[in-house]
């Protein structure tokens, strides 16, 4: 068996490399050549945390295996780590074998970056200038970082529950030469493109706080109970998701669909428009949402590309299993 510690994952997967991943692997999920696993996720009584598993078989591409970890929300003041805590295992599917274990922390924010980006290259208008973040964690750099690269943004507007975090975004939106601008969260009108990432269970983004033509990326909703926008706003929007499953069930359509605002019909995958068997945007009027509630096949397709390149480069390590 290979292991990748978490240590080398910097030096191995690019933004690029997450976001091909990503994309092929929305694709073949539509297609039908890959499928998802039911999720399990569970408060475990202590430390507040939530664990959970996350799997899947890519036929196509012949991975096999899961993600295992979770939230743990005192670990930055208790322990001075991140609070999300995750590692990857990829199994043989032609004999069960277990055949790499690879450190998830790192490739978890890369691949939930590049889920939103995918929609945003697939979803958003092209003339496409002001971006508007809500939520300023950790996440929330990466999502900034990747979302930058598929448009020619001009601005970045921020929102923040605890507005002292601010900096956090700010400083990619200068690291990138954009003008950034704290606002209160009916100034996201202004947006074209917003990405939604906080682990909020109340709505923060409200229907008339979007204007028409934006692309809405929703992704911090992956538990039942969590809510980051207004059910009002998906029942006037087109909803885009990586699985539906997840989405009528744990992601932010779960409310929607609950409160008899949409139904599953309404909810498409995004993988169809990258197949070209959806049109996916219609319009410049037509408001977009992705609703991105984390697949374990991103998980394992970031890993196994992550494997090669640990393999090719002698940095993997090989142990007796």
């Amino acid at each position: 068996m290979l292991i990748v510690p978490e240590r080398e994952i910097a030096d191995l997967m690019t933004r690029e490399a997450a976001f091909d991943a990503v994309e092929k692997v929305f694709a073949a999920m539509a297609a039908g050549d890959a499928y998802n696993f039911p999720v399990v996720r569970e408060a475990i009584g202590h430390e507040d945390a939530l664990y959970g598993f996350k799997g899947g078989f890519d036929q196509a591409g012949l991975t096999l295996g899961l993600k295992a970890g979770g939230y743990w929300p005192n670990n930055l003041e208790k322990r001075q780590i991140i609070n999300h805590q995750s590692t990857v295992f990829l199994f043989d599917p032609d004999t069960g074998k277990a055949k790499a274990m690879v450190g998830g922390n790192l490739l978890t924010a890369l691949r939930t970056a590049a889920a939103s980006s995918v929609s945003i290259k697939h979803l958003a208008r092209q003339d496409a200038s002001v971006i508007g973040m809500i939520g300023a964690g950790h996440q929330a750099a990466f999502q900034l970082r990747s979302a930058l690269e598929q448009r020619d943004f001009e601005k970045v507007i921020g929102w923040n529950f605890h507005p002292e975090m601010l900096p956090n975004i700010e400083k990619v939106a200068s690291e990138a030469g954009l003008p950034f601008e704290a606002v209160q969260l009916d100034g996201m009108t202004e947006a074209d493109v917003i990405i939604s990432i906080t682990s909020a269970f109340s709505p923060s983004l409200m229907a008339n706080h979007v204007s028409p033509g934006t692309h809405v990326a929703c992704m911090g909703t992956d538990t039942k109970g969590k809510q980051e926008v207004e059910t009002a706003l998906l029942a006037k929007v087109d909803v885009f998701t990586d699985e539906v499953a997840q989405s009528i069930s744990i992601g932010e359509a779960q409310h929607a669909i609950a409160a008899g605002l949409i139904t599953e019909a309404d909810v498409a995958q995004l993988g169809a428009v990258i197949n070209g068997a959806h049109a996916g945007r219609s319009s410049d009027d037509q408001i977009t949402l992705f609703d991105g509630t984390g697949v374990g096949l991103q998980d394992l397709a970031v890993a196994a590309s992550v494997v090669e390149l640990a393999v090719a480069k002698g940095i993997a390590i090989e142990v007796d299993f």
